[in-house]
């Protein structure tokens, strides 16, 4: 089942430095799912992953 990401607002992390476009997006506004993208190409694929395995995800690289 595809998600609806109409409603996605996308964010690039504060930390991110690199003016090359080397950064990925992240929307955390869709219910139930976290959305990424790769900033250089909005309009190309995005990985959707349930919201506590995206939180497992952070906590981990933390």
């Amino acid at each position: 089942m595809a998600e609806d990401l109409a409603e996605a607002q996308w964010c690039k992390s504060t930390r991110s430095g690199d003016n090359n476009g080397n950064c990925v997006e992240v929307a955390t506004n869709l219910p139930g799912i976290v959305a990424v993208r790769d900033s250089k190409d909005p309009a190309g694929g995005v990985l959707t992953f349930p919201t506590p395995t995206w939180a497992a995800f952070t906590r981990a690289v933390r």
